[in-house]
């Protein structure tokens, strides 16, 4: 039987014996790692304490994308850290102004068939190049810049056929959409979604690249596309054609399920607030008022994209209600609009030329005013992640927020007459001097620690009997923005656990830090797809801090379910999700949980709510179990060195 592409790129990196079965937990070796400036400080402080003393991975590069608002000390300490530590332990270092992760790891370091995994959910932005590209927590990119290999367990693979060809004013944005409108927000958990199809051939990199990058958003594993002569090509303009490696599926090859998509039939789309999978077209909220319009980040801020919306918007200035920001995703993007001269055509139309940098997607930045509405390119609308908590966040193609920049409302970009198509240019440019390669032997290097950076708190073994307030009752997709929001506020704390988990679920009860610190032992109770979006670990480090020992929820989100068994945290899930009534609204408050250990072997609890019995489930790998009987992965490396 034929293998699928995914199945190839697994099978070519899986240890040998492991029954790559859904379901199964699969250990895979990764080529190459990527953390960014938000994540990376943790994921340093992690690799340091593993006493490895360079890392072990083909190549592994700190990006500085995210904090790049130097309003004090606490970033400008941050991207020192970075630099030393790259240095000393042998990872490459993208400075501040590079670009985005994504953008910089697809054009310089992305490989068709390598792994890659990243202490960021939108590393699948690299599967658009043929890689399997993951997203994780940064302690597992610690590990596995320590030479660990990565376990996941074994997806189910879901063949998107792509066919036909997209219409004017139609684009990549639109497709992620659709399958976000079809699937919702945890339609992917548990799944890689791959891309076959005669319409695979009629989408760039770029294009391929803004799919695999809101495959995120769909919570998936990963995302690929083959790698075939659009690869080459992308590869060619960046000047790495030597790097380019075939990849297809076997004509015989077999998927889990199919998705069809005729890229024909689709027309532009919009996610509405707050939600990535509330989509609807745009025709039918056509001349809905804006406030702002922001074109970039990880998703769209390609010069395929850039070059799009110069040509919109060349010699017309958005109306005076209008904010136009724009962020290109990289300094090659940025020097390639120069020398084009795209980049006056986008200034002459009023746009805020931002760096290349996260910004405004991550709440650094450009926070729309009160009640205000902002149009994004960026892949995620989640309330009070643009630092404004009642702003109403749209999410949309580069083509759709063009059209409504210059219109002051949401605008249906099929109006705007001939669809403009751009020159391609054949090389983009490939400068390397803002990356710094690490030193043959970083022995001497000191690192640099600021006063924000601080230890990392030691956990103890769980226990076997717990008894534990209820301190927080959430509803259905609770974000990792929802437990531990991102900004320009907050975001230079997270190389700070102790100062940062006092914002914990800031954005849902303020009051949640202090009663945490006083119960010493929480509980939280949640619904469905608990933890959905980013890899911020520290969206289970800062509540472990606080005292919370279990999460009891209908369902979890992946990267976050494995982020708590990291740190020591059980994630329970009712057996019976009409349970979920017994602590809402305004039920149970204390939680008691006996024989632990026991449970966790046998993968079912008994509990006791006010009285009140119930049986929760917790599945559990050997390897997952040994890591919460330690008290979280640190514990349990730190013991099998002993």
């Amino acid at each position: 039987m034929g293998e699928n592409c995914a199945q190839k790129l697994i099978r070519s990196h899986c240890a040998p014996g492991t029954p790559c079965e859904p379901g199964a937990e699969i250990a895979l070796r990764v080529d190459q790692t990527l953390t960014q400036d938000a994540t990376g400080t943790m994921a340093f402080l992690e690799f340091e304490a593993m006493g490895v003393p360079r890392v072990r991975t083909e190549r592994s590069v700190s990006y500085v994308d995210h904090n790049t608002l130097q309003t004090g000390y606490e970033n400008a300490d941050d991207h020192a850290f970075l630099a030393t530590t790259a240095a000393k332990f042998g990872a490459y270092l993208s400075r501040a102004g590079n670009g985005i992760c994504h953008f910089v790891h697809l054009e310089r370091f992305a490989i068709p068939g390598k792994t890659l995994l990243g202490s960021d959910s939108h590393t699948p932005t690299c599967g658009g190049l043929g890689m399997l590209a993951i997203g994780a927590g940064g302690l597992d990119v610690a590990m596995a810049m320590g030479g660990h290999p990565f376990v996941v367990r074994m997806p189910r693979i879901v063949r998107v056929l792509l066919t036909g060809s997209l219409p004017p004013w139609c684009s990549a944005k639109d497709i992620v959409l659709e399958l976000l409108r079809r699937l919702s927000t945890s339609g992917g958990v548990g799944k890689i979604f791959e891309y076959a199809g005669p319409g695979v051939a009629t989408l760039s990199v770029y294009e391929r690249g803004t799919i695999t990058n809101m495959g995120a958003e769909l919570g998936a594993t990963s995302s690929v596309f083959p790698s075939d002569e659009q690869t080459r090509a992308f590869l060619k303009m960046h000047r790495r054609e030597r790097d380019f490696v075939p990849l297809e599926a076997d004509p015989d090859a077999t998927y889990d399920e199919t998705v069809d998509i005729d890229l024909a039939a689709l027309e532009p789309l919009v996610a509405l607030p707050h939600s990535p999978d509330s989509v609807v077209p745009v025709r039918e909220v056509a001349g809905t008022p804006l406030d702002q319009v922001f074109i970039g980040s990880c998703t769209n801020g390609s010069y395929l994209d850039m070059a799009r919306v110069a040509a919109i918007l060349r010699g017309h200035v958005v109306p005076p209600n209008i904010s136009l920001c724009i962020a290109p995703g990289s300094r090659s993007t940025v020097v390639q609009l120069s020398r084009g001269g795209e980049l006056a055509d986008l200034a002459e139309s009023g746009a805020r030329i931002l760096e290349s940098a996260c910004g405004p997607c991550v709440g650094i930045g450009q926070a729309p005013r009160s009640g205000g509405a902002s149009l994004r390119t960026s892949n995620r609308n989640f309330e009070g992640r643009t630092g404004t908590k009642d702003a109403r966040v749209y999410l949309a193609s580069a083509e759709t927020a063009a059209a409504s920049a210059l219109r002051g409302c949401i605008t249906d970009p099929r109006t705007l007459g001939a669809y403009p198509k751009p020159a391609w240019p054949d090389t983009l440019p490939s400068d390397d001097r803002m990356i710094v390669p690490p030193p043959e032997d970083g022995g001497s290097v000191e690192i640099s620690r600021g006063p924000n950076i601080a230890p990392l708190p030691v956990f103890p073994p769980l226990d076997d009997d717990i008894a534990a307030d209820v301190l927080l009752v959430l509803g259905d997709d609770i974000t990792t923005d929802h437990i531990m929001p991102a900004g320009a506020k907050i975001l230079p704390l997270r190389s700070n656990i102790p100062e940062i988990s006092k914002h914990c679920f800031e954005l849902v009860d303020p009051t949640f830090p202090a009663r945490a610190r006083e119960s010493g032992a929480g509980v939280i109770v949640a619904g469905g797809n608990y933890g959905q979006g980013s890899s911020r670990e520290h969206a289970a480090l800062a509540p472990r801090y606080l005292g919370v020992r279990a999460v009891i929820a209908k369902s979890f989100a992946r990267i976050h379910r494995q982020n708590l068994i990291n740190f020591g945290i059980l994630p329970l899930q009712f057996e019976d999700a009409s349970h979920y009534a017994i602590f809402a609204p305004k039920g149970a408050s204390r939680v008691v949980l006996r024989g632990v250990r026991e449970a966790l072997e046998r993968g079912v609890a008994q509990a006791e709510a006010d009285g009140r019995s119930l049986r929760l489930l917790c599945p559990l790998s050997e390897r997952e179990r040994g890591i919460l009987l330690a008290g979280g992965l640190l514990n349990l490396a730190a013991s099998s060195k002993r």
